[in-house]
Formats: structure tokens, C-alpha cells, sequence
């Protein structure tokens, strides 16, 4: 049983896609269909069930999962502590803008729970580079928000969270419970400068070209709406800030937090990041937490 095949059996079972398993695993689907069917063959039981509804887990396969990342995870520290004994345990991770997610929190801690030996250096960019730095070279990893140039990367995504208008409360729509992006056509909106990624600007422009300040920073986008009446998109649960609301946009994409690095880079210590951020967004949140978030993401009116 070769861990490469673990790695896609444990792709499809957490995508329950074989589709979206291939393209996390930059493959054909084909190929990853014949190396679970032989997967099938060498432990002699079914693993997933397969329906024009989807892809299900058998109970044989859920035990399989559990055993298949358990040693996926064992063979990542070994190639890092190894890369730690040849003095490679360095890694520079990109972080995009406001950094304040708790999901961040969570892989810091499992993150050097595993590799205690390993440094970590955090670039943190504004929001005109949603890449962190990584097309330019400046960091090995990026925990950033799609969408981008991904040409050379790899991506893959560990959450999407919903979008929202940012708005003045003083603003006539800053009181509906949703808006349509055509509620919000013809108003100025903040945009980032010339030369920033247009997939990046085209997103949290709504798909427009848009008039209106230039920003650069998260705290320059809420200032640009508080003292102009700008409108722009943000996280739909993020605190606005006294006099600011964030009013839900039903036709908005939502934003997907993704983990980025180069294609072929062979650093050993990239696959075990990615692991373990996966593992970390896909954490429940405790009871705290989550009273914690809803009682920061209430709107606040002066």
C-alpha cells in the first residue's frame, strides 16, 4: 500500500468528489478512478460508494481515512524532522492583510505541536498582493483569499466564508437584511491601485470596474467608507467598527480562504503546512468561539 495512493483515496474522501480530488491533486480523473479501484482490490473491500448523487464514505473507508491520515501525517514529520536534522527547518509563511482569523490561531498551535524544531518567518502583505509575496518569491507558503493569478501555484482551498456590503450606517441601505449587487450600482466604491491582480480586483469589485478611493490596507477600506460613504465588500462576519454595518450581498461569490505555494518546490515541510492547515480549518469552532465571532459580527450603530 503506497502512501501516494493513501494521498488520493484520502483527496476523494474529504472532497467526496473525484472531480474536485483530481484538480486538488493537479491529475487527470482517470487515473486517480484506477488507483482507488486497486486500492479496492489490495485491502479487498469497498470504500466509497458511488451514486449519481455523489461520493459516499462506507464504514470501511471511514476507518481507512482515519488510518490513512494518521499515517500520512507520521510520514510528513519524519521528511521535516529530516529536513530539521540537514538544517533546512526554515519557513516563510505569507499571511494576507488582517490576520485576526481564528483558524490562523489554530494552525500556529497545531503547526508547532508537530514541528517544534521548525522556525517560522510571517510576511504579512496589505491587500494589494493576494499571493502574500509567493509569485515574487519572498515566501514558501501563503495562507491568503482567492481568487488570482494561480499560474506556477498550487491552491487549495480550506473554507469559504460569505460576503458582504460595507456600508455607513447612516447609509438608506445600511438598514435591508440583503442586497443584490445591482443595489449597489452607481455608487463609489473603494478599489485597490493600478497593477493589482485583476482577478483579485475584479472579485471585490462585484465584477465591475469601479469608481472611488484607492485603498491598500483593511483599516483604509473601513475609513474610506466612514469618511466618504464608499461602499465596498468585506467578510460578512468581521466586526465593522463603530458607525460602519455589513449588509449580507445574496449574488456574491463567497470568499474562499486558500493555501498557496509553487509548484515542484520539493520542501518537505509545504505538504505537512498544508495538512495541517486543512485539519485546523476543518476544526469545529467551541461554543465560545462561536459566541465570541456573533457577538463581534453584530452591527454597531453610534
Amino acid at each position: 500500500m503506497e502512501l501516494r495512493t493513501l494521498r488520493y483515496f484520502v483527496a476523494v474522501a474529504e472532497e467526496l468528489h473525484f472531480g474536485r480530488a483530481a484538480a486538488r491533486l493537479h491529475m487527470s480523473q482517470p487515473p486517480l478512478s484506477r488507483a482507488i479501484r486497486a486500492l479496492e482490490a489490495e485491502t479487498g473491500a469497498v470504500l466509497l460508494e458511488r451514486s449519481s448523487a455523489g461520493v459516499a464514505l462506507t464504514p470501511v473507508g471511514a476507518v481507512l481515512l482515519t488510518e490513512a491520515r494518521a499515517l500520512l501525517d507520521r510520514a510528513e514529520t519524519l521528511r521535516a524532522r529530516v529536513a530539521a536534522a540537514a538544517g533546512t527547518a526554515v519557513l516563510t509563511v505569507g499571511l494576507l492583510g488582517d490576520s485576526t482569523d481564528p483558524g490562523v490561531a489554530r494552525l500556529a498551535r497545531a503547526f508547532r505541536a508537530r514541528h517544534p524544531g521548525v522556525e517560522i518567518r510571517i510576511r504579512e502583505t496589505d491587500l494589494t498582493d493576494p499571493t502574500c509575496g509567493l509569485h515574487a518569491g519572498a515566501v514558501d507558503i501563503a495562507l491568503t483569499r482567492a481568487p488570482f493569478d494561480e499560474t506556477g501555484l498550487a491552491v487549495r482551498e480550506l473554507r469559504a466564508d460569505p460576503v458582504g456590503a460595507l456600508l455607513r450606517a447612516d447609509d438608506p441601505a445600511a438598514h435591508r437584511e440583503s442586497l443584490l449587487l445591482a443595489d449597489l450600482a452607481g455608487r463609489r466604491w473603494f478599489r485597490f491601485p493600478d497593477g493589482t491582480d485583476r482577478r483579485w480586483q475584479s472579485y471585490w469589485n462585484g465584477g465591475t470596474v469601479r469608481e472611488g478611493p484607492v485603498v491598500r490596507a483593511v483599516q483604509e477600506c473601513r475609513q474610506a467608507v466612514l469618511w466618504n460613504g464608499t461602499v465596498g465588500m468585506t467578510l460578512a462576519d468581521h466586526g465593522p467598527g463603530d458607525g460602519l454595518v455589513v449588509v449580507p450581498v445574496s449574488d456574491m461569490a463567497p470568499s474562499r480562504v486558500v493555501v498557496a505555494w509553487r509548484e515542484g518546490d520539493g520542501n518537505p515541510l509545504l505538504r505537512s503546512f498544508t495538512q495541517v492547515a486543512a485539519a485546523a480549518y476543518r476544526a469545529r469552532l467551541t461554543p465560545s468561539t462561536k459566541a465570541a465571532q456573533a457577538e463581534a459580527s453584530k452591527r454597531r450603530v453610534p
